[in-house]
């Protein structure tokens, strides 16, 4: 069910509030590109200045517009296991088909904290759960083999690494096996990725790029066809100055700047996240012409 291009969806705001006609017409944006499932509160849809009844009506709302077209894997994930407990329920019954839960950030678990957190979420509810490693912003780094554990429970089905190790998907795939659904977290390594055993990607430049990054999944997941695999490379350097623009000031603040460009959503973000610098605005525009979407 989750593989290929998967979008971390931004959440649109006007005025400081969440702006639901441009959100529902983003997501139909996607199901009509073909992107393979969205990811509503997450990072890039700035969960962590969502308040709660926020958080809730972003999945909720998700799951009304995809109807089950393309699946929802909703971002639930807390460094509180009762609040990530509490959004994971909520987004079970509201109709989600599957939780994105980010290790818990800034209490430094240890790794049985980590297996402990997981299983207690896993055991309290009944659709997949993804995890979501990612420790440039969650400090803690889920091993390989807390992982394994993890993957012997019920519920747990993958992980969205964003590890930036490359290797990590060669040791993944041989402790855990093809079973096990390895998502990228980087655009930018996403063509590797999927070659090492990866099937998608849970993507930041897909917000804007969507056609480009759906064609480019599918093609670089046809491993045995060299003229997809081919065509992969050359999306692949068509979209790779987009992915490193939209990094370069803190996410989501670059890919709501070029959503804004493209008439997908404002370019506003909530403090403590800033509008871009002039700078930055001009490499981001910069790279949308060279990918052919200005």
């Amino acid at each position: 069910m989750f593989k290929g291009s998967i979008v971390a969806l931004i959440t649109p705001f006007k005025n400081n509030k969440m702006d639901e006609d441009k959100y529902i017409s983003l997501i139909h944006h996607h199901i009509k590109n073909g992107t393979k499932g969205v990811v509503p509160a997450g990072t890039t849809g700035e969960s962590p200045t969502l308040n709660h009844d926020e958080h809730k009506k972003v999945i909720e709302i998700a799951v009304n517009e995809c109807k089950g077209k393309i699946p929802v894997i909703a971002g639930t994930g807390s460094n509180s296991t009762d609040e990530a407990l509490e959004l994971s329920k909520h987004a079970e019954k509201s109709g989600a088909d599957g939780l994105l839960i980010v290790t818990p950030y800034y209490n430094k678990p240890t790794q049985e904290g980590l297996y402990q957190h997981y299983k207690f979420i896993n055991d309290n509810v009944g659709i997949p759960i993804i995890i979501y490693n990612i420790p440039p912003r969650s400090v803690v780094d889920m091993s390989v083999d807390t992982m394994a554990r993890l993957f012997e429970l019920k519920n747990i089905a993958g992980v969205k690494d964003a590890t930036a190790d490359l290797n990590r998907v060669d040791q993944q795939l041989k402790k855990m096996g093809p079973d096990f659904i390895q998502l990228s977290g980087e655009d930018a390594t996403a063509l590797e990725f999927n070659k090492r055993g990866g099937v998608g990607c849970i993507s930041v430049t897909a917000n804007v790029a969507t056609k480009l990054c759906s064609e480019f999944q599918e093609t670089s997941l046809l491993k045995n066809d060299s003229k997809a695999i081919e065509k992969a490379k050359n999306l692949n350097n068509k979209l790779m100055p987009l992915h490193k623009a939209l990094f370069i000031e803190s996410n989501p603040s670059p890919v709501k700047y070029a959503a804004s460009l493209l008439n997908l959503s404002s370019e506003d973000v909530r403090l403590p996240l800033v509008r871009l610098t002039q700078k930055t605005k001009d490499e981001v525009k910069k790279a949308l012409k060279f990918a052919d979407l200005l």
